[in-house]
């Protein structure tokens, strides 16, 4: 069998950059898993070039566990690599690469722990779902996560391996991305008070934005797990003009919203259309097409599990861990199966996210081992009779 490094040195070797082809790396793990005599299903994206991965081991009964990750990186283009990135590099007990810690370093465990599990008689199945295209608004996973809502059997929780450094989570916010088109009208720059500037436009609707950022912030709701504890707005990208001696007529903001459990973020976008019509509204006399619209570009759900409930009683005693739960920043797929399934889902994986998205990424070897004992505990619980 092969080790959890060498699966993951083949893992980082398939540049499986978002929104391309990860069929290679596919092709990779069912050859693994399929001699082993595990269960392999794909769910494709409608142009063929990328695919999901449904694998089971064990029996067609309800109860087993979903261990889930995704197999997409981010780009590499533009950072400062000291090496090859798609190349996995071992160092003082540090394995670099791309994907290493986000998520690739998870995945090779599960892969090995579903080889190990296959050699053992399980009275429930391990699953495992590796999905595509997470880090562009966890996209790819939905059109399996449909699939599966429609089956008769349901596993009785879903762990997703992003690094926590091996602590368990039980929840992050929700995120709506979203762009805000300005609508001005062309005009002179040397007679720029008969036009009407989309950039200025732009500006006082990011001014708005801050303002209800401000608003969240001092007095919006509180969800005291998160080191940042309330909503968040963030304006990433802002696009307009052609020349300086043009008074531009469109401007483009893309924005997000990060949002805690009790807040509504349709609420939100509702509050932030009114905003935009009442900046354009002293304008319309004079420019009847002035406007700011807002269009949703992606979106997925938080995840919120009890810290009481009886998984995180039973993930806590495997990882042999007293620690309190956490909740983590950054976003997961977390809430998708949980809302389609109908079941808890727990965030535990190893490495620190902190070290992901960057140059040089990589993830610590005891990490790595850390999560195989935790996965080989996790196994032996699906083995009880």
């Amino acid at each position: 069998m092969n080790t959890i490094s060498e699966i993951l040195s083949r893992l980082v070797a398939f540049p499986t950059i978002s929104l391309q082809s990860n069929l290679a790396l596919l092709d990779y793990v069912e050859s693994l898993l399929i001699p082993a005599g595990i269960t392999v299903r794909r769910f494709a994206h409608s142009d063929g070039t990328r695919a999901n991965l449904w694998a089971t081991v064990g029996p067609e009964v309800d109860g087993g566990i979903i261990l889930s990750g995704h197999s997409d990186v981010v780009p590499v283009a533009g950072q400062d690599w000291q090496f090859d990135p798609f190349v996995l590099r071992p160092d003082k007990g540090r394995l670099y690469g791309r994907g290493a810690v986000d998520m690739k370093g998870f995945v090779a465990v599960a892969l090995h722990t579903m080889l190990k599990a296959a050699e053992q008689n399980l009275h429930r199945p391990l699953h495992l779902a590796l999905s595509y295209d997470e880090e562009v608004g966890c996209l790819g996973v939905r059109g399996m996560i449909e699939s599966l809502a429609q089956e008769p059997l349901r596993p009785a929780f879903c762990l997703i391996g992003e690094p926590t450094g091996m602590r368990l989570a039980t929840g992050h916010k929700g995120k709506a991305a979203l762009r805000a088109c300005c609508h001005g009208q062309e005009g002179h720059s040397a007679l720029a008070p008969e036009a009407l500037n989309a950039l200025h436009l732009g500006a006082a609707f990011l001014q708005r934005l801050q303002i209800r950022q401000k608003e969240f912030a001092s007095g919006g709701a509180r969800d005291c797990d998160y080191a940042i504890p309330y909503t968040t707005l963030h304006a990433g990208l802002m696009r307009g003009g052609e020349a300086l001696n043009i008074v531009p007529a469109s401007c483009e903001i893309v924005f997000e919203i990060r949002h805690i459990a009790a807040d509504d973020p349709s609420a939100i976008v509702s509050d932030l259309r009114l905003d935009a019509e009442d900046i354009v509204a002293p304008y319309r006399d004079r420019f009847p097409g002035a406007g700011i619209t807002i269009q949703h570009l992606s979106a997925y759900p938080g995840l919120d599990t009890a810290a009481d409930s009886p998984i995180v009683t039973l993930i806590q005693g495997l990882l042999g861990s007293n620690l309190s739960t956490i909740k983590v920043a950054y976003g997961t797929e977390g809430g998708l199966f949980s809302q389609a399934l109908d079941i808890p889902v727990l965030i535990c994986g190893p490495g620190d996210m902190a070290q992901g998205h960057k140059p040089d990424e990589y993830i610590e070897v005891s990490q790595i081992e850390k999560c195989e004992q935790f996965l080989a505990r996790l196994v032996a619980v699906l083995a009880e009779a």
